[in-house]
């Protein structure tokens, strides 16, 4: 299968901020974000995930051409769910 990436091959070829990041530690840092914004809850929590949602929503741009329709689908749902539960909190006070 030539035409196909695998999952350790790099999508977007570069010397960003992010390429020296290994996997494991950005997982680490978007779960601790995400469990803090749950837990303070509020506006405070509305806006951590709402900058959570800038991440992906600024990863899933970069990416968009290289991804597979699935992928996409599969992103951009998490990004709607983000910013949905952003918004929630962020209205609920």
């Amino acid at each position: 299968m030539r035409g196909r990436q695998t999952s350790r091959e790099r999508l977007v070829a570069g010397d960003g901020p992010l390429a020296k990041v290994p996997p494991v530690a950005a997982f680490a840092v978007v779960i601790a974000l995400f469990l803090v914004a749950v837990l303070v809850r509020g506006v405070l929590g509305g806006v951590l995930l709402g900058l959570l949602a800038v991440g992906v929503g600024t990863l899933l741009a970069t990416t968009w051409r290289i991804l597979a329709p699935p992928a996409r689908m599969g992103r951009l749902l998490i990004l709607c769910a983000l910013i949905a539960i952003a918004v929630a909190m962020i209205v609920a006070n």
